[in-house]
Parts: structure tokens; C-alpha cells; sequence
């Protein structure tokens, strides 16, 4: 990956350990970058999750796969959750979401993004606002979670160890 043509130039970023290493603090700051990045509209978010990744040195395949978790099933839900709690926070009532008009019968695929762009402008302050915050909450909840399950994980293990010990033959 170093001698790639398109990758060399970024050899100094990609040679810290913690973007390659499974260890506890990079796996759980690697979910936590993966689960803001994933709230970032558009087709970058893997691409934000591997920035952030190397910005903060953590666990950068992890931080780019987490970023997964946003699809068209889970999209729905999460626009609506960033706009209701930015609306909660800058106390501007929740109106109604002005629908997505793109023709997906016969439209210019050529215009899909630049109308996505288009209604998520139309969300405005609200629903940005809603989402760096949403995306914080996920950040931190996703670092949480791990941080305990590798905690447990360790703790169970050494359990384990100590019985087969302590069992005779």
C-alpha cells in the first residue's frame, strides 16, 4: 500500500500503528469515528471515516466499516431523529419535510445527487445541527460499547484461564 501510486504520497499518515492494530483504544475510537462519519449525507462517508481516522489515529478499516450502519433502511429513521432533536435544540417546530421529488422511472440519474444535495439543503440549519449532535451521541455510545465489551470479553477470558488452571488433570 505504501508504493501505490495514489496512496505513496500519504505513506508518513498510514504508518501509525493504531490505524492497522486490533487493540481496545482502536477499535473503540475507530466505531466512534465510523459512527459520525456514517451520519455525514452523500457518498463520502467512508471516505470522511478514513479522514477522521487517520486525523485522530484510530483503528482505520474499523472506522470504515462502521460507517456501513447508515443504509437505505436505516437512513429513514436517522433523518428524522437528527431533524426532531435539531429542532428540540434550536426550538424551531418540526414542519413538514418537504418530500424528495426525483424520477425514478425515467429521471436523469445524471440529477440524483444534485437533487439529494438539493432536499437536504431544504432540511437547513435544523437538521445539521441535528446531526452533529446525533452523531456525537452515536460517537460516544459506539466508544462506550466497546470499551465494555472488550472489558467483559477480558474479564471472561481470564475467568476461563484461571479454571482450566485450577482444574487437575
Amino acid at each position: 500500500m505504501h508504493e501505490h501510486r495514489h496512496l505513496r504520497h500519504f505513506g508518513p499518515l498510514l504508518k501509525h500503528h493504531n490505524l492497522w492494530h486490533l487493540n481496545r483504544n482502536s477499535v473503540a475510537g475507530g466505531v466512534a469515528v465510523g459512527m459520525f462519519a456514517g451520519l455525514i449525507p452523500g457518498p463520502v462517508q467512508m471516505l470522511m471515516g478514513a479522514i477522521l481516522a487517520i486525523v485522530f489515529r484510530v483503528n482505520l478499516p474499523v472506522a470504515m466499516v462502521t460507517t456501513w450502519y447508515t443504509n437505505p433502511i436505516t437512513w429513514g429513521p436517522l433523518i428524522l431523529a437528527a431533524y426532531a432533536l435539531g429542532s428540540l435544540v434550536t426550538g424551531e417546530p418540526m414542519g413538514r419535510v418537504t418530500d424528495f421529488e426525483f424520477d425514478w422511472t425515467g429521471g436523469d440519474w445524471s440529477q440524483f445527487l444534485p437533487s439529494l444535495y438539493h432536499w437536504f439543503l431544504g432540511l437547513g440549519e435544523t437538521y445539521v445541527i441535528g446531526s452533529l449532535i446525533l452523531g456525537a451521541i452515536l460517537a460516544a455510545l459506539g466508544y462506550g460499547a466497546v470499551q465494555l465489551a472488550w472489558r467483559l470479553y477480558l474479564l471472561a477470558y481470564i475467568r476461563r484461564r484461571r479454571r482450566r488452571a485450577s482444574t487437575p488433570l
